[in-house]
């Protein structure tokens, strides 16, 4: 074979891959399967029927019915979050807003791989708590939103759809009721072909059979009779996976860790109400009416007879003995008939309901071929990223190791095909092409070295450009957020849990008398000494990433500080120059850095002095960082994500950050700190210039604590620091000997003690949402609002997603309320600060939202941080 024939078996192996499908790519190890699991999967290949839940966040979702529903009704089940849960707050470690979005993310896809759901998102942003609906459509772009559901339900046709919410305010959260207000104009918009016709270029019209309502006893009076509701118990016991529905929900659930979600197994009967909103109305089940068996596809039935044969001679000691009837399943459902015509743009038009089932059911039964072979398939790459300017760099011709792993674990004989079979060999340059796989032995990896030149550019790489393309950032997060919603402009991409891998292989195999083409991503693997064997997804990063150390930079008087900018080499040998943009009135020394990088993956830090100028306006503006390689400008940073429980997320933050200068007066010095579930209060103490010393629960003593002028408690302290329990008396006493305590927000449930002050103060959900909301000072002489700066209504201006959260309700009248504010409609909330003389000392809880406010560079909330550390000084 000449060296040209190369070229289009290259194309075989590696792809850019663009699929309707809009399940993404996860990066973990390649999914084995036991004997009992591949059974629970022959069993679902003969199951035509499909559900979606719907909800509005990330752990919303009911997953002991998911879990029933894919693996008790075997049938495709799918959760469609409106929102990727941006707005809540992090129980493991200080990423907020879009980084927390994107471990609620990987979480949920996490929990949908034990429970056996598929994952789907609107381009809905979770902008906080909502308290109506019509709050909440204020701020969504409901057509939007709508247009994302409506997609979904036309791409995946589900018989059933089932919400979690009722559309009204028994749903609590107005991002709840606007869930389930959705699902039902989604409901009659999918079948509506004059309802977003955009999306016919590649989907139909779709009516799903009904709409129902899971609700449950918080929903609903106690006594109320639930005989108008359907009934289902989804507790029962699984055979093949050795656990029950709840077991498996439980562990499912448990995922939402950065929520504090875990959850106990439940056993045993556990009762699911469902009521009827729209369409068919059923009277004893939820897929009354249905036909969930291959007759609902015209000439389906002779399916549905060689699956029942494949079953009644499954063999769990012997797997691979399947594979033949396996191959004639596929071969009978290659037979219905497709009506799939291709574009140009290699999209297609689905136009008939058994062209859907052909396509889901051949993906599975490829999938349980592979199982049943027991055949290992995998692509990967000794580096976790690659640069595109690197590929792009004909005149240099690098070249890249893919390793390439396939394994034949059965007797069955597949081979590798010829078109797919050749591996360029650098040692001889000559093209080598493989043969059959080994058998039940085992056989030795295939490892091919591929060219990676301008010449594959094209064919392997989505786009060219990272400025304006960013391949692998995460696709929502490419173009700047509204408040409200995500700019995701390619329709195919919209619904998708996560990115396409960045390059995928591509494996034509021949079992026994068939070829099947099989697809993965292309991974970095490594092996790691405590957790061993890990895959994360290949990363394309941009030739230099610019990151700036610290989230906001805060100028109380017109001293310089250091700014620190860590350069972050993409590929080898870049050079080029950095810079600060600076509003007017501002100056950095120096104006620029060169730098020279050799390493790829190396860093070098560069130091700024920035200093506010006689012409710098007080308040809150903003820098921005830019490195300059062969005339290209690049002003994104690189950010990994590091969690056990979901693969390695890296982001490209903008290179950008908060500069605030403000009049601020401050008193002590000292402060001692504890965190509670994580946050960055610390660095913004030390930005005003504090020094801050990080407390663990052992250095709570009453000889520790005399040193500090102030003690504050990170958010959700009470909920997390189980030692608190016995060191309140510590803090108490430190308090009462004159010392000053700052708590911050406490959620109200799931405290470790039921008291967390001095005096008795009950916590509550109660919360401002409107992050403007008109403040009223309730006592202009406290000092907290005088000393050692005046406090005015100015310094409520500005704030980001809410004003404060889990205000107390009923308090002791030993503590003194500051300030009043409220949402519209609301009465008024006086407990978002409460201080009380303790002994010698002061003790103050706010629930006022600084985490968020002082990342976000807001002025009022360093000069009320500030006062509140400052009291008694």
């Amino acid at each position: 074979m000449r060296i040209r024939s190369f070229h289009a078996a290259l194309w075989a192996l590696l792809i850019a891959h663009c699929s309707l499908l809009i399940d993404g790519a996860a990066a973990q190890a390649p999914k084995t399967y036991s004997s009992s699991e591949i059974l629970l999967g022959l069993k679902k290949l003969n199951v035509l029927g499909s559900v979606l839940y719907i909800a509005a966040h990330p752990d919303d979702e009911n997953t002991r019915l998911i879990a029933y529903m894919a693996n008790g009704r075997l049938l495709e089940t799918g959760y469609l979050s409106c929102t990727r849960g941006d707005g809540g707050q992090n129980l493991i470690g200080p990423e907020l807003r879009e980084q927390l979005g994107v471990i609620r993310t990987q979480e949920l896809l996490a929990a949908r791989r034990i429970d056996g759901g598929r994952q789907f998102f609107t381009r809905a942003n979770d902008f906080g708590f909502s308290k109506t609906s019509e709050e909440t459509f204020t701020i969504w772009d409901k057509e939007q939103v709508l247009s994302d559901m409506v997609w979904v339900i036309r791409q995946r046709r589900p018989d059933v759809l089932i919400t979690r919410f009722p559309p009204d305010a028994r749903a609590g959260h107005g991002h709840h009721q606007a869930s389930a207000i959705l699902a039902a104009e989604a409901f009659d918009a999918a079948g509506d072909p004059k309802r977003f016709p955009e999306q016919l270029k590649y989907v139909q019209p779709w009516s799903p059979k009904r709409l129902l309502w899971n609700t449950g006893s918080f929903f609903v009076k106690p006594g109320e009779n639930m005989d108008g509701y359907l009934k289902i118990d989804a507790g029962g016991y699984n055979p093949l996976l050795g656990q029950s529905y709840g077991e498996m929900a439980a562990r499912s659930r448990s995922q939402h860790k950065s929520q504090g979600f875990g959850s106990a197994a439940q056993r045993g009967e556990a009762l699911e109400y469902l009521q009827y909103v729209k369409g068919d109305k059923p009277k004893s089940d939820p897929f009354e009416g249905i036909d969930m068996t291959w007759n609902r596809v015209p000439g389906g039935a002779a399916v549905g007879k060689l699956i029942d044969e494949v079953i009644r001679k499954y063999d769990p000691s012997n797997p691979s003995a399947s594979v033949a009837g396996l191959l004639k399943v596929r071969t009978a459902i290659q037979k219905v008939p497709t009506g799939i015509s291709y574009d140009g743009t290699n999209s297609y038009r689905e136009k008939k309901e058994e062209i859907l089932w052909q396509t889901k059911k051949t993906e599975q039964v490829e999938q349980l071929i592979q199982a049943c072979l027991g055949l290992s398939i995998e692509a990967t790459m000794n580096a976790p990223a690659t640069s595109l300017e690197a590929v792009a760099d004909a005149e240099k011709s690098r070249r890249k190791t893919v390793f390439f792993e396939i394994i034949n674990r059965s007797t069955i004989p597949v081979k590798l095909e010829d078109e797919a079979a050749y591996a360029y060999s650098p040692q001889n340059d000559k093209i080598m092409a493989t043969g059959v796989l080994s058998g039940m032995h085992g056989g030795n990896p295939h490892s091919i070295t591929i060219p990676f030149d301008k010449k594959y550019v094209d064919t392997l790489w989505i786009e060219r450009k990272f400025e304006s393309a960013l391949v692998s950032q995460p696709y929502w997060l490419r173009a700047s957020p509204t408040l409200g919603m995500y700019s995701v402009q390619e329709q195919l991409e919209r619904g998708k849990a996560e990115n396409e891998a960045a390059i995928k292989a591509r494996f034509v195999l021949r079992v026994l008398d068939q070829r099947i083409r099989y697809t993965v991503p292309v991974q970095y693997k490594s092996t790691d000494p405590v957790e061993g064997e890990k895959y994360r997804p290949l990363v394309v990063v941009p030739p230099v990433a610019v990151n700036i150390g610290g989230r906001a930079y805060v100028f109380a008087d017109n001293s310089p500080k250091t700014i620190p900018v860590t350069l972050r080499a993409g590929k080898s040998g870049v050079k080029g120059s950095v810079a600060l943009n600076l509003p007017t009135g501002w100056k950095s020394e120096p104006a620029s850095f060169n730098f020279d990088i050799a390493s790829k993956d190396a860093e070098q830090t560069v130091q700024f002095r920035v200093q506010p100028g006689a012409g710098a306006a007080e308040g809150k503006t903003e820098l921005r960082a830019v490195a300059t390689v062969d005339g290209q400008q690049y002003s994104r940073g690189y950010q990994a994500i590091e969690y056990n429980h979901i693969p390695t997320q890296i982001l490209f933050p903008e290179a950008v950050a908060p500069l605030v200068k403000l009049d601020l007066k401050r008193k002590g010095q000292e402060i001692g700190y504890l965190m509670g579930a994580g946050d960055e209060v610390p660095d913004a103490l030390r930005q005003i210039g504090y020094t801050v010393t990080l407390l663990k629960p052992e250095d709570i003593t009453d000889q520790n604590l005399r040193r500090f002028d102030a003690v504050v408690l990170g958010v959700r302290a009470y909920n997390t620091v189980d030692r608190l329990k016995t060191l309140q008396p510590t803090l108490l006493r430190y308090v009462e000997n004159g010392g000053n305590m700052v708590v911050q927000y406490v959620v109200n449930r799931g405290t470790v003690m039921p008291q967390i002050g001095p005096y008795p103060l009950t916590l509550s959900n109660d919360r401002v949402t409107v992050e403007n909301a008109a403040v009223t000072f309730l006592n202009p002489s406290q000092p907290l609002l005088n000393t050692p700066n005046k406090i005015t209504t100015k310094d409520f201006e500005g704030w980001v997603q809410e004003q404060g959260l889990y205000y107390p309700s009923a308090w002791d009248a030993k503590y003194q309320t500051v300030i009043s504010s409220h949402d519209p409609n609301e009465s008024a909330k006086e407990s978002a600060i409460l201080v009380a003389d303790y002994g010698k000392g002061h003790y103050i809880y706010t629930g006022l939202s600084l985490f968020r406010e002082l990342p976000a560079g807001v002025p009022g909330a360093y000069r009320l941080l500030t006062n509140m550390v400052s009291l008694g000084k």
